[in-house]
């Protein structure tokens, strides 16, 4: 039996230590400043959390590209040549290409390695929200399933990720394309935080409003408890794009309100941070179906 090689991409927002631990690889993206492409690392070699949100609190845009074909190649060829099989749990379709650069290039490479397996997944979701699919990936590898069952086990999960992520405003978002104008609009009424999911088909779509930010925490954490209701010790990961005191208190917030939540704290990495824009916080857990709100 091959081995199996669980690979995300820079979108994940899976910090080191996380990759570590579940044996996680990250193929990178890139940022692009003042036409300067950066590899977009979520280990902030290139420049710091704060640096990159100051750059875009000070109004200056940072826009981003998708994985690249040659990334995929140099990967995809690498853990072949080492006899592993690939498993790749890619960004959701409605904000990257990727996963579709992804299916192409293996197509391609297979046609070297007719014995292996390279199955690419559309994630449905985006930021940690991918991150914990890949996480779930490399579980089921650890059981000891093939690449193919992997992605099997998968596919019938995505839309149990559940997404609660609110901002100060939705202006990055919408000048990224990541949500609709009206749904902008929405997003800036006086003193309103939008409360955002990723939908079944992984679109970024507002679904509440609440007055200030600390109602729009409550939000994050009513949200959250009714989704991973009856579970015993239930994960949730807190993304935040600089804001890291707020996320300390949403933490609390969230083990105050569901008894046996087990909480980690993580920054929004550069390409989710490039379209979300400075100060956005969100809780990203495994639980009920998302389908239950409609969109």
């Amino acid at each position: 039996m091959r081995n199996v090689k669980i690979v995300t991409d820079s979108c994940s927002d899976l910090p080191k230590v996380l990759r570590e631990k579940y044996d996680i690889d990250y193929m990178k993206m890139n940022t692009v400043k003042d036409g300067k492409e950066t590899p977009a690392s979520l280990d902030w070699e290139y420049f710091s959390p704060k640096e990159l949100y100051d750059t875009i609190r000070n109004g200056q845009r940072v826009t981003t590209t998708q994985v690249p074909p040659a990334e995929f190649r140099r990967y995809f060829k690498q853990e072949l040549e080492k006899g592993n099989d690939i498993v790749y749990v890619a960004c959701s379709l409605k904000n990257s290409g990727s996963v579709n650069v992804g299916k192409v290039e293996a197509e391609a490479i297979l046609k070297d390695y007719p014995d292996a397996t390279i199955c690419c997944i559309d994630s449905l979701n985006a930021c940690v929200g991918e991150g914990i699919v890949a996480i779930k990936a490399a579980q089921f590898r650890d059981e000891g399933k093939t690449a193919k069952e992997i992605e099997a086990a998968v596919l019938p999960i995505r839309n149990n990720v559940n997404q609660f992520v609110t901002v100060h405003s939705l202006n990055a978002l919408k000048a990224a394309g990541r949500v609709s104008g009206s749904s902008a609009f929405f997003g800036n009424l006086l003193g309103v935080k939008p409360i955002i999911i990723s939908g079944k088909d992984g679109t970024n779509i507002p679904i509440k409003k609440a007055k200030g930010r600390l109602n729009s925490f409550k939000e994050l954490v009513a949200l959250t408890a009714e989704a991973v209701e009856g579970q015993e010790h239930p994960e949730v990961y807190i993304a935040h794009a600089d804001c890291e005191e707020e996320a300390k208190d949403l933490a609390e917030m969230i083990k105050e309100a569901i008894p046996g939540a087990q909480t980690f704290i993580t920054y929004i990495g550069p390409i989710i941070g490039a379209s979300i824009g400075a100060d956005a916080i969100g809780a990203f857990s495994f639980g009920k179906s998302i389908e239950r709100f409609g969109v």
